[in-house]
């Protein structure tokens, strides 16, 4: 269920048959290692919201190609970032005029770490302003237990690593570069620090992890798990209620 593939009078129909839910894929445009293209991440986000809106009946609105992406510097070339505020009011937008359509819950679905800020940023902004309107943020690689133990297996502040490349070499195969994988390996040196450092200073190529670790098959098995984990949440989404009825502005 694509939004930009639904006419005006198609989508009052479509949102009422899930729960006037609607999917945002929030990814990002940055360099990731020599072997990774540069739109992994939105690449990641719209492919997995594809496959859930399908899923789940949910229609997924157009996914963002940039995000918060400034602590990758301008060392390495292809980085296009937004200021968090930039970001912040984009979504915002997105959520108010989605909320106009009759979205009521709305699913923020991002794929790049630094997001997370500005995206509940943009959240607290759209539920002060719509009292009636939930909405989430969720991180694909934490979606699950099993997808957390997975992106996190050869770094903590891993980027382009195996879990990514291994989606990559499943799910999008056309930006992965194989004759690179085994010589991009580099390693985690953010242990033990106080100050939250840009890539710049913390990577030698744009990379943190073993992306010589990652297979074809390590790929689909987590792409289906993120798929089917994030599936779940959607749906569960789709009948939450909050816990009390009670008005944002005030009142018995």
């Amino acid at each position: 269920m694509i939004w930009a593939e639904r006419t005006w009078s198609e989508l009052p129909g479509d949102l009422a048959n899930a729960s006037h839910s609607a999917i945002l894929p929030v990814g990002a445009t940055e360099q990731h290692g020599p072997h990774l293209g540069t739109g992994m991440d939105f690449v990641l986000a719209d492919r997995l919201c594809q496959k859930v809106a399908e899923r789940t009946g949910v229609p997924m609105l157009p996914a963002l190609p940039y995000g918060c992406s400034i602590g990758h510097s301008r060392r390495w070339p292809g980085t296009i970032a937004l200021q968090p505020i930039t970001l912040i009011t984009i979504v915002k937008e997105i959520g108010d005029w989605a909320y106009h359509s009759g979205v009521r819950r709305l699913f923020i679905v991002n794929s790049h770490v630094t997001n997370a800020a500005p995206l509940r940023c943009a959240l607290e902004m759209l539920r002060a302003e719509h009292d009636d309107m939930m909405v989430a943020v969720i991180n694909t690689a934490t979606v699950s237990e099993r997808v957390r133990a997975a992106h996190f297996a050869d770094a903590d502040d891993w980027h382009a690593n195996a879990a990514e490349t291994a989606l990559m070499l499943a799910a999008a195969p056309e930006i992965v570069r194989p004759d690179l994988i085994a010589s991009s390996d580099d390693p985690d040196r953010t242990g033990g620090l106080v100050f939250a450092h840009p890539v710049n200073r913390t990577s030698a190529n744009g990379v943190t992890g073993k992306p010589s670790l990652a297979t074809v098959d390590q790929g689909r098995e987590l792409f289906a798990w993120m798929i089917e984990d994030l599936a779940a949440i959607i749906e569960r989404g789709k009948s939450e209620k909050p816990p009390l009825d009670n008005s944002y502005f005030g009142g018995p």
